[in-house]
């Protein structure tokens, strides 16, 4: 075995960490695993025997690469807009990829990578390596160009984001699926009342329709009762699935997939759902699978 091979073999061994901080970081597969192969062409030009810590070196490097594709970003302007969700992870509802078991670490949702959405580029960074990853401010400060007591309140500035905005739910999946499923079979059955009963009152819902469909953020139970009720008159059917480890569900129209959609319950109660509509985003995503399955 020669020297890069030796190498590709080790750089393998880290690659599921490295997918799962860049995802953290970006909120896209499709970035992170960009960020991954840069960290990669990086390692393949450099000196390996002069890196004592392959996993932090590397680790250090597709931060680095996420945090200027963030910065990147909010130089031309690409903040979220209402209702923009991040990539979701989908699996069967009888359990997950192990892959992707190694990306959801640490419950990720998606309600709470809306909420790192929100967070300026050096906060999401230290708040995603120290919190998520036990990196050590020390090697979080050069990366944010600050002293480690001022990454310290990077992390602590985007932890109390993180509280206030995105309270961890309920973890309890089988809860999510009874209310999930009292949610469905209320809109199917056009009950406003069973419906309002199932949802928090300050129930958050996000659609996400990209650049086609209209994506919105709509607040409170009865608001949302009421979208729910006008999308049951569509003709339509839903599969369950597990989207980033949360009750969740395909749903199919004519036999096609229309949209992915997830919810977050505490106390009982629904308090986000999550809806990807996107058409472009949603091909990219093998959900045909998700047709054959027993509702």
């Amino acid at each position: 075995m020669d020297e890069i091979e030796w190498l590709a073999g080790r750089f393998e061994e880290h690659r599921p960490r490295l997918r799962a901080v860049a995802y953290r970081m970006l909120g896209s597969l499709a970035e992170a695993d960009d960020a991954v192969q840069e960290a990669w062409v990086r390692l393949s030009r450099s000196d390996p025997s002069a890196v004592q810590n392959l996993e932090g070196w590397l680790t250090t490097v597709v931060a680095r690469v996420a945090l200027n594709m963030l910065r990147s970003r909010a130089t031309r302007h690409e903040t979220p807009l209402d209702g923009h969700l991040p990539d979701p992870i989908i699996d069967p509802a009888d359990g997950a990829d192990p892959e992707h078991e190694a990306l959801l670490a640490d419950a990720v949702g998606l309600a709470l990578l809306v909420v790192l959405e929100t967070l300026s580029p050096a906060e999401r960074l230290a708040f995603v390596l120290h919190d998520m990853f036990a990196v050590p401010f020390e090697q979080i400060a050069p990366l944010v160009e600050r002293s480690p007591e001022a990454a310290r309140q990077l992390a602590s500035r985007a932890r109390r984001r993180v509280r206030g905005a995105a309270p961890p739910p309920d973890a309890d999946l089988n809860a999510q699926w009874e209310a999930l499923d009292a949610f469905l079979a209320a809109a199917r059955d056009g009950n406003f009342d069973a419906l309002v009963a199932v949802l928090d009152p300050d129930v958050i819902l996000r659609a996400d329709g990209g650049a086609v469909l209209p994506s919105q953020e709509v607040r409170g139970a009865e608001t949302v009762a009421g979208q729910a009720l006008m999308w049951a008159q569509a003709d339509q059917t839903f599969r369950r699935a597990l989207i980033n480890s949360a009750a969740g569900v395909v749903g199919f129209r004519s036999g096609r997939p229309f949209a992915v959609g997830t919810i977050a319950v505490r106390g009982g109660r629904i308090v986000e759902i999550d809806i990807l509509a996107d058409p472009a985003r949603l091909a990219q995503l093998d959900l045909m699978t998700f047709g054959d399955r027993a509702p």
